[in-house]
């Protein structure tokens, strides 16, 4: 297996990329490991799981909560969990950041490391240490950041994923590349998600790429003071939308994403919407949708990147070179009912 050694403030990650899960082994101890999956996961993928310890939750964001925190706790204390056991999170966004989370309370904190299976995961949700839960309506308000151990990916699961979870995966790699690489935007522009799905070497490659991007700007920004933010294009309306509605990750994103370009021409003279909406088409994504302001914008502004009366919204001075623009936070109500009445006509 080639290694890549990735160093943060306060420790190092192993990423493995193209590897195959029956060499796990050789990176964690069985009898000191404990595999957190899904249902789903386990279901599709059973031989892989056999002679380990595994831990099994219900799929779904809706138990990325503080009761299946309690629940897996119990179950370690179960399995004898100590300071020397390494969970290992088996899933998709919602899997990793549970694991990160729990490995990072449990006994104050145990090794974790993570193999994502979705694109999504892959990607983005699985990079940069943030891990964390919902309260209620409000996605991620709690959760630490903490860098897992290592980053092992085995791009056979993604063979199982259906095609609403390939978009939901290219909605993020779409994101890097409208903020930071004008050339990864322009690979995925002449390509269409059918494409990438049957041409291995091209997959592994936006794969490399995306986990490249991120990385090296949470690197540079781990705890997000700064530059980091950056990443956080398209989901402020996004995480809003995605509460509020039957969304997906990546639908909700998309939209988002939709709306930071139209505010970027109006406030930055950013000239590229149309190519942002037609690259998001070809891969299976929305672009347009009514919603409720009043409803939306009361999650939106407990964002976390609000303060005070001042909201940190991601726009774009032009293909891949995002920026932090400060707006009031009752300015936004008033440029969603805007961008609202435009999805109308």
């Amino acid at each position: 297996m080639k290694k890549t050694k990735y160093a943060f403030s306060t420790s190092t990650v192993d990423c493995y990329v193209d590897a195959n899960f029956k060499d796990l082994d050789q990176l964690v101890d069985r009898n000191k490991a404990i595999i957190i999956t899904d249902e789903n996961i386990f279901n599709s993928h059973k031989s892989k799981f056999k002679n380990w310890n595994v831990i099994t939750l219900k799929p779904g964001e809706e138990y990325k909560v503080q009761a299946t925190v309690d629940a897996v706790i119990s179950q370690l204390i179960d399995f004898q969990a100590d300071r020397q056991t390494t969970l290992v999170g088996v899933g998709g966004g919602v899997i990793t950041d549970l694991t990160g989370y729990i490995a990072s309370v449990y006994m104050r904190g145990i090794r974790f490391g993570f193999v994502p299976t979705s694109l999504l995961a892959m990607v983005d949700a699985s990079i940069g240490g943030k891990n964390g839960i919902d309260v209620g309506e409000y996605k991620n308000m709690v959760g630490i950041i903490r860098q897992p151990s290592f980053l092992f990916y085995d791009l056979a699961f993604l063979k199982t994923l259906p095609d609403t979870e390939w978009s939901n995966g290219f909605a993020e790699i779409i994101k890097h590349a409208c903020i930071l690489d004008k050339n990864l935007f322009l690979l995925i522009e002449k390509n269409k998600l059918s494409g990438v799905k049957r041409n291995k070497k091209l997959l592994t490659e936006i794969v490399l790429k995306n986990i490249k991007i991120k990385i090296g700007i949470v690197q540079k920004d781990e705890f997000e003071t700064g530059d980091r933010k950056l990443l956080n294009f398209g989901h402020t309306l996004g995480h809003a939308l995605e509460t509020q509605y039957e969304l997906t990750h990546g639908q909700a994103v998309s939209l988002g994403m939709v709306f930071a370009a139209w505010m970027s021409e109006k406030y930055l003279g950013f000239k590229d919407s149309i190519r942002i909406e037609n690259v998001l088409t070809n891969y299976g994504l929305p672009i347009r949708a009514l919603f409720d302001v009043n409803k939306v914008f009361r999650i939106l502004k407990m964002d976390k990147k609000r303060v005070s009366n001042k909201m940190s919204y991601i726009l774009l001075k032009q293909m891949g070179k995002g920026c932090i623009h400060q707006f009031e936070v009752d300015s936004l109500d008033v440029e969603m009912t805007e961008f609202n009445k435009l999805n109308k006509s």
